[in-house]
Order: structure tokens, then C-alpha cells, then sequence
């Protein structure tokens, strides 16, 4: 397929929120490790991952025979019967999550695992308020629109009550006009204000990200969890977070991004890394809030063996390669190479991130977003054969967040790949 022939497709059979980066779109037609090739036959570093999505890397060989050895078996049976690849994954999340989260729920995405995780915040808690974070994304659903706190992600009027949106810890722009430390955390102890302020004083939830990540990978300082969690379940809430990007070590050193900050969830979401690009959400819980849900219900994909099967394999290769560890390794070093282009480029206003997600924010004078240049940058670093992707409040973050098993070297030509980008942006800006 030629990729007039696929624009032309686009625009007369697609809806057209469907938006395809650059301005003349890729058509991948295959990728190897983290490598893919487009309709033309040119190939590209992915730095991107499907969205952290392909966690260990395009069409590893053990996930993908983990795939055709269970579509020989069996590849659907609802969740009105029992598989033994679900109930096996089941089984590992429970052992492997941190703290006391035992009994999960199966879905197809992340925003059906938020959907399932916020509903059973309601029933175990039997508080109707949910507390959200600015910048926040949380998925596209109606109930997950209004979790987001970003307007570019709510294309209808509010429409789902007791929902407050606390202030995010983005300190490059903080909303109090502080600078870390000396700003004490107001952004953290404002969300007891908010909950005495904004909803009738007792609360469903507080759901948030350890790192936002269509925020712009916006990262909380050290103590912001610790404060806020303490808060939340003095006012009979339960902290929900959201792992849809940040787990399976992607955040380096450890499996999940939470542990950086020393919380410990009573329910937790996943999906996209977690099975490698198979459809997949999960929504794992401390037993007795798990067990409030007694009402019935159904997922017809959830639970699928097939992707189950991917998970499971993709679990293996995580686990049993120490990712956590190598992806802190490559991370520092290009944090290491970021911080340097940081001091180069006057208009790289901030790098943010842990890991393998790496946060570049593009700013103009006074630190004003500047759209314009991402785009640019954007289109730059297609030209010298990356794939990067962008989002922010104002899309003017860069995001770089490729497959867990990228080699040191391929991430260092990806770098020298990201700096040369960089220097044609600022020749022309």
C-alpha cells in the first residue's frame, strides 16, 4: 500500500480524530527488536514503542511463539469459562505486584482497567468522589475523558459528577509559581483543601500516574505520593494508580513505578506493555476490595487465552533478562546525553523522566511552550530515522520511550540521531 493510496483510505473510511503524526504519514509494514520498516522500504530506530507499548521489542521470538502455540489450543473463551492462561497470569500478578494487590481483573485496554478500578473504588468504599491529577490521561472512554486533565482529550462537556482534579506536580510549570523544595509540596498538601473544598468531605479515590505520560512524562518530586496518599485515605479514599505506562520496568531499577516513591497501591492498572501489543488491561486489587465486587459482570475479551499468553511470555522475558536493571543502565546514559543537549539547545527547556521514558520539553523565550519547534523536531528526527512521539498539556513535550531491550549502542545512535534532529530545529528557529 502506497501512502497516498493509505491517506486516501484514512480520510474517507476513518474517523477523523484518528491523527497520524507527521505531515506526511508512515505506513509500517514491519519491525524486528527495535527496528521497523515503512510502505517505502525505510528503516527507523522505534523510540516510541507503539506508545510503550512494545515492551521487549517488535516480534520477540518468545512472545511470538507463546502466540501461535496457544492459537493452535484455543484462542477465545469469554470470561463465562475458566483458562488456564488467565488464571496462570492471574496467579504471577499476584505474587509479583507490590504490597498486598492479589485479585485481578481482566479487560482489553487501559482504559477499561481505569473504568473497572474506579467502579470498585465506589462499591468497596461506598464514597461517589474521585479525585484525578491535572495533566492527567487516563484513557478514552466517557468515565476516563473526564479522569483526564487535559481539555484536548475531552471533546464533550462534563458530564460524570464528583470527579476534582488536584494540582499536578509539574514543577517546570508549577501552579503556585514555587520552585522545589522550598515550595514545601503545596501541590501535594493542597489535595486536603481540595477534598474539604470541592466534594462533600469524604472520597471514592485518588487515581493518578506515577509518571504522567501524555502529560509530557511529567515526574513528581520524591515526597509527593507519600503526602498525598496519607490525605486521600484519611478522607476514606483509595489510591488507584495507573501503571498503563510506567510498569514492568520501564522506569528502571524497579518493576513498577510506584516503588520509586515508596506507596504502596490498593488497586493498580496495567495494559500495553504488559503483553507486548496484544490487546490487554488488568486491574488488580488488595483481596477485600476485590471481593466488594460481588455483583455480575462479563469482559467477552477479557482474559483471552491468547493474549494471556502473550502477557505471560512477555512476563518472562522481563523477568528473566533483569530488564528493570538494564533499562536503568541505558536510561542513565541517555539521560546522560539529554542533559548535555539541554545545555547545548537554549529551547530544550526541560529533560524529565526516569528509565527508558525520557521527557523533552520544547520551550521559546521565558519558557513559553513552543508547539511549532516540536513539530519540527518531530519531522527532524524523522528525517535521521527515528520514531519519537510528543504530548504535554500545550504538545510540546517530546516523549522517548523505546522497546526495554534496546542495546546500548542502538540507544546511543539514537541519541546522535535525537542531537542532529535538534541542531537542524535550531537552525531554523
Amino acid at each position: 500500500m502506497t501512502v497516498d493510496e493509505a491517506v486516501r483510505l484514512k480520510q474517507e473510511y476513518l474517523f477523523p480524530g484518528v491523527r497520524a503524526y507527521y505531515s506526511k504519514p508512515l505506513v509500517l509494514v514491519d519491525g524486528n527488536g527495535v527496528r521497523v520498516h515503512d510502505s517505502t522500504g525505510r528503516e527507523y530506530l522505534d523510540l516510541y514503542g507503539g506508545i510503550l507499548t512494545v515492551s521487549v521489542g517488535h516480534a520477540h521470538p518468545h512472545v511470538v511463539e507463546a502466540v501461535k502455540e496457544q492459537v493452535d489450543k484455543i484462542s477465545h473463551t469469554s470470561t463465562c469459562y475458566l483458562n488456564e492462561p488467565m488464571l496462570r497470569l492471574a496467579e504471577r500478578l499476584a505474587k509479583i505486584t507490590p504490597g498486598n494487590l492479589k485479585k485481578t481483573f481482566f479487560s482489553n485496554s487501559g482504559t477499561e482497567a481505569n473504568e473497572t478500578a474506579v467502579f470498585l473504588a465506589k462499591i468497596y468504599t461506598g464514597n461517589h468522589d474521585v479525585i484525578a491529577v491535572r495533566h492527567s490521561y487516563h484513557g478514552r472512554s466517557t468515565l476516563a475523558a473526564m479522569l483526564t486533565g487535559n481539555s484536548a482529550w475531552r471533546p464533550v462537556d462534563t458530564e460524570i459528577p464528583g470527579i476534582v482534579h488536584a494540582h499536578s506536580p509539574y514543577c517546570f510549570r508549577c501552579a503556585f509559581h514555587l520552585e522545589y523544595p522550598s515550595c514545601g509540596l503545596a501541590c501535594a498538601y493542597d489535595i486536603e483543601e481540595l477534598i474539604r473544598t470541592c466534594t462533600c468531605g469524604r472520597i471514592a479515590a485518588f487515581i493518578a500516574e506515577p509518571i504522567q505520560g501524555v502529560g509530557g512524562f511529567v515526574t513528581p518530586p520524591p515526597e509527593y505520593f507519600k503526602i498525598a496518599v496519607e490525605i486521600v485515605r484519611r478522607y476514606g479514599g483509595v489510591f488507584i494508580c495507573d501503571e498503563v505506562q510506567t510498569g514492568w520496568g520501564r522506569t528502571g531499577g524497579k518493576l513498577f513505578g510506584i516503588e520509586h516513591w515508596g506507596v504502596e497501591p490498593d488497586i493498580m492498572t496495567f495494559a500495553k506493555g504488559l503483553a507486548n501489543g496484544s490487546p490487554i488491561g488488568a486491574t488488580v486489587a488488595r483481596a477485600e476490595i476485590a471481593e466488594a465486587f460481588t455483583a455480575a459482570t462479563i469482559s467477552t475479551f477479557g482474559g483471552n487465552p491468547v493474549t494471556m499468553a502473550a502477557a505471560m511470555a512477555t512476563m518472562d522475558v522481563i523477568v528473566d533478562n533483569n530488564l528493570p536493571a538494564h533499562v536503568a543502565k541505558v536510561g542513565e546514559m541517555c539521560f546522560g546525553r539529554l542533559r548535555s543537549m539541554q545545555d547545548r539547545f537554549p529551547f530544550v527547556g526541560e529533560v524529565r523522566g526516569k528509565g527508558l521514558m525520557m521527557g523533552v520539553e520544547i520551550t521559546g523565550e521565558n519558557r513559553a511552550p513552543a508547539p511549532d519547534a516540536t513539530t519540527a523536531l518531530m519531522e527532524a528526527a524523522r528525517e535521521e530515522g527515528i520514531l519519537i512521539g510528543r504530548g504535554g498539556l500545550y504538545s510540546n513535550a517530546i516523549r522517548i520511550a523505546p522497546p526495554m531491550t534496546i542495546s546500548a549502542e542502538d540507544a546511543a545512535d539514537g541519541m546522535d540521531r535525537f542531537e542532529r534532529a535538534l541542531a537542524k530545529v535550531a537552525s531554523q528557529f
